[in-house]
């Protein structure tokens, strides 16, 4: 998969009003499926499982998918919303902390003039796994959006789209992970060459440590382990739908 494919499933979907949701899937994401079975057929059934992380595309390049390239969360809001404003699609962004939300509706409406925004919600915290007020998805089939953004941080915003996918008329609901507060500049993103060399996750560990060295730390090198075992036939993994 690569950009250009992501954009044209959604916008068939958009047209023939089909009802799916889109999981960006960095390592993160597939260490969690590797831990949760639930969350694993989540992803699974997605309409879409985007490579968010720069590990996924060298492995797919590697088993022979030469135009794999990265689908990565901020960029995928920035083409979205320029093909929105050209097409007339509607978007609605919920999630993010108090305010973001309007922020980056705000920030995107301005850099895409002509970009129709539905509406934003910033959701009191809660479990994940837990269903939206019935008040709130009124809410935000009353404003018919074609775009949902789901900005919740994995893997809760990934059991949120798929858990309020019956819920929800919009044709599109999007898991986007921190998107929302790069795009609103409250996090510094990598510069485009960390990114391009797959250390990204260096420069985030760096700048949140306590809150990333679990993630980053543990999780990077049992990847590694798990795919030279698969490599190798020391183990196999079977995929769960």
């Amino acid at each position: 998969i690569n950009m250009d494919l992501v954009l044209r499933e959604i916008e068939r979907w958009i047209v023939e009003r089909e009802r799916q949701y889109v999981c960006a899937c960095p390592v993160f994401t597939v260490m969690e499926c590797r831990r949760d079975a639930r969350l694993r057929t989540i992803v699974n059934r997605a309409g879409l499982a985007t490579p968010d992380g720069m590990p996924l595309v060298w492995l797919a390049r590697r088993q022979g998918f030469r135009q794999v390239s990265r689908v990565y969360g901020p960029d995928l809001i920035l083409a979205l919303c320029q093909l929105s404003a050209q097409k007339g699609y509607s978007n609605f962004f919920y999630g993010g902390a108090a305010g973001v939300a309007q922020e980056l509706a705000q920030t995107m409406a301005r850099r895409f003039p002509g970009l129709r925004i539905a509406g934003t919600h910033c959701p009191a915290f809660r479990p994940a796994k837990t269903l939206e007020e019935p008040a709130v998805i009124e809410k935000i089939n009353a404003t018919k959006p074609d775009i949902i953004w789901v900005g919740l941080g994995s893997p809760k915003q990934d059991w949120w789209v798929a858990q309020h996918r019956p819920l929800l008329d919009a044709p599109v609901l999007i898991a986007i992970g921190a998107a929302f507060d790069f795009l609103t500049g409250r996090v510094a993103q990598a510069p485009d060459w960390m990114q391009a060399r797959g250390l990204e996750w260096f420069f985030r560990l760096a700048q949140e440590p306590r809150r990333l060295w679990r993630r980053y730390l543990i999780n990077n090198p049992l990847f590694i382990a798990y795919i030279l075992m698969q490599s190798t036939g020391l183990r196999k993994f079977e995929t769960d739908w």
